[in-house]
């Protein structure tokens, strides 16, 4: 089997990619290990900025996504139990979209069969050979067949843990980490939501993020050690937490109810450089992770698409790889300051192990700045929002 474009991981990014480059008649293909089912049963968060609508307009999925998804002109951040709201409509002009990440995965799913998109789930036993070569292939089984696939670029969509990544020599790639001493507990409930606009709350106990899935599902954060179990969270004890955290003038509107999933997140920042080795490229989490503080998970992971599909566009049009370097550069620019926006976020509004009465202050008189700051407060929506492709 043979493809110019080989695509490991079948989640959105490597399905934005494989539709993105089919639409400019580059042969591609997707290989997943999980089935079909078991990637639309992930639920993820879903806060799309402006160019990430874009590029889905692109790829033709848009119509769901204006029915059903909620446009949001602002958020509100809150301080010792009181909000104050952030306009990006009046501050640059500018809004999110809240549209679940397991529903743009369906929707590239549906438009990838449409097209008769060659996307292989439960692929088992991915090995990635010969990527400093001009010619690198990939051996797996598909349907339990032994197979070997061609291709002149392999692309790793296939997230942090993913054999991508692990395929390139450690000498060859630096990394930068940090690992947060605290964990995101997330609850979520079929209750309407206590907010139509996201919130996100600094309090003296830790972090707390309301958050909305549409009119009638709503996702609830808390933060909490990265030693705790969610067996040890009953529902009560949870709601009786994020009221102690959430702004007071909200509480009236919060309506409690049976979690129907509940999670326990650790929060890391990673970078990894370069993002691309020979004819290896990486996507997305494989290269990159934020906390989930900025929501700017999947909007990275769709810049990079964005970056390597203009490259590879450009490589197969002059036939020149010196514009192969590009990708990783601009990829890489963007990426820092997504990784700098979320973790200014995550410092910022969690409570840290040990933290003083003056890292406390700290932390409050930055938030009170921005509330007064008009300056301030346009910085922190261009960030929020989505700094451009």
């Amino acid at each position: 089997m043979r493809t110019q474009v080989l695509i490991i991981g079948g989640g959105p990014s490597g399905l934005l990619l494989s539709q993105l480059l089919s639409d400019i008649n580059i042969d591609c293909l997707v290989l997943e290990k999980h089935t079909k089912e078991h990637v639309l049963s992930r639920i993820r968060a879903g806060v799309l900025e402006e160019g990430t609508i874009k590029l889905l307009k692109k790829a033709g999925i848009f119509k769901r996504i204006k029915d059903e998804g909620f446009s949001h002109d602002g958020i509100f951040l809150s301080l010792k139990n009181r909000g104050f709201r952030m306009d990006f409509k009046k501050l640059i002009n500018q809004k999110v979209t809240v549209y679940g990440q397991t529903e743009v995965t369906k929707d590239l799913y549906e438009v990838r069969e449409k097209n008769n998109g060659k996307v292989f789930n439960s692929v088992k036993n991915v090995k990635i050979h010969d990527i400093e070569t001009s010619s690198p292939y990939v051996t797996c089984k598909i349907v339990d067949k032994e197979t070997k696939i061609n291709a002149d670029f392999i692309i790793g969509c296939d997230g942090f843990h993913g054999v991508s990544r692990n395929t390139i020599p450690k000498e060859k790639i630096k990394t930068f980490e940090r690992v947060y001493p605290f964990a995101w507990l997330g609850i979520l409930s079929e209750t309407p939501p206590i907010s139509e606009e996201l919130i996100y709350a600094n309090h003296k106990t830790g972090f707390a993020l309301a958050s909305m899935r549409n009119e009638n599902l709503s996702r609830y954060y808390i933060q909490t050690s990265i030693d705790e179990k969610t067996t040890e969270w009953s529902d009560d004890r949870f709601w009786n937490e994020i009221k102690k955290r959430l702004p007071e003038e909200s509480l009236e509107n919060l309506v409690t109810g049976p979690s129907i999933e509940k999670s326990l997140a650790p929060l890391r920042s990673f970078v990894v450089e370069p993002m691309s080795y020979g004819n290896l490229f990486l996507v997305g989490d494989a290269a990159h992770i934020v906390p989930p503080t900025g929501a700017k998970g999947l909007n990275l992971a769709f810049s990079d698409v964005n970056y390597l599909v203009e490259t590879l566009e450009e490589y197969y049009q002059e036939k020149n790889k010196t514009v192969l370097s590009k990708y990783s550069k601009r990829a890489l620019n963007r990426v820092w300051k997504a990784i700098r926006f979320s973790w200014w976020m995550t410092v910022t509004f969690h409570k840290f192990p040990n933290q003083s009465d003056f890292d406390q202050k700290m932390q409050e008189t930055e938030i009170e700045y921005l509330e007064n700051s008009e300056v301030a407060q346009k910085s922190f929506a261009e960030n929020y929002v989505g700094l451009p492709f």
